[in-house]
């Protein structure tokens, strides 16, 4: 193994903040090399924590397991997937400028948000940019400021945009709040009630694995779903889309 770091996939799924069965579905689902085998068991290197690792922050962004499988192995054959993973160059069509680190004047930020009552305070708060100094802002959190951009790029006002971002992130919050509620009820109390050996802790860290990551795709599938249903039920949109 590269640098000599082995892990059984006990080992892995915890370095990896995911689960054990978590990593069996990424083998069953070619997304994941099969490890070295040394006798009866299983060993995996850097390389797999490194793709566990991409495949977690693929599947939060909404991108399902055959997806990532086709955008795992154009990676693995060099190609650029800049486009596919929204990391692409700014400058082409539709492309959205924004990347954590980005930079931009106080000036700048409070011309942008200045019809929004108390803007500029509003989007520092909901986490899309934080100061660098008093003249100087940067962009904290790429997806919500990529979110406020491609409102605003079809004629959402700043204001509103801004309102429905805090909207969005109250919403996500109130979801956050159950999930940790879930938590305490059921891995955290099956725990305190345990003996607390390693095997204890070891069940409750997979437990939380899973209750952790399960809703985000979840989430990720239901919720165009249930705005599609939403936007055709709009009777005067829904015809007017259909005969333009």
């Amino acid at each position: 193994m590269v640098g000599g770091v082995e892990y059984t996939i006990d080992e892995l799924a915890r370095a990896a903040g995911t689960t054990v069965r978590s990593v069996r579905v990424y083998h069953e689902r070619g997304v994941l090399q099969p490890p070295q085998v040394k006798g009866r068991t299983g060993y995996y290197g850097p390389e797999h924590l490194k793709r566990v690792h991409t495949i977690s922050r693929l599947l939060d962004r909404g991108i399902k397991l055959n997806g990532i499988k086709e955008l795992l192995a154009a990676w693995d054959r060099g190609d650029d997937l800049g486009d596919v993973l929204g990391v692409g160059d700014p400058g082409e069509p539709g492309a959205v400028s924004v990347a954590a680190g980005d930079t931009i004047s106080a000036a700048e930020l409070q011309e942008y948000f200045g019809s929004a009552p108390n803007g500029l305070a509003r989007v520092v708060a909901a986490g899309v940019y934080e100061p660098v100094d008093a003249a100087t802002y940067r962009v904290a959190d790429r997806e919500l400021a990529r979110f406020v951009d491609q409102l605003t790029a079809v004629g959402v006002s700043a204001a509103d945009a801004l309102t429905e971002l805090e909207k969005l992130r109250a919403d996500c919050d109130r979801m956050a709040r159950r999930v940790a509620d879930l938590i305490h009820r059921t891995a955290w109390e099956s725990y305190r009630n345990s003996d607390r050996t390693v095997a204890d802790i070891a069940e409750l860290a997979e437990s939380v694995g899973v209750l952790r990551s399960a809703p985000v795709p979840a989430v990720a599938g239901v919720l165009p779903r249930l705005i599609a249903r939403s936007v055709e039920q709009d009777v005067e949109l829904t015809e007017a889309l259909g005969n333009p």
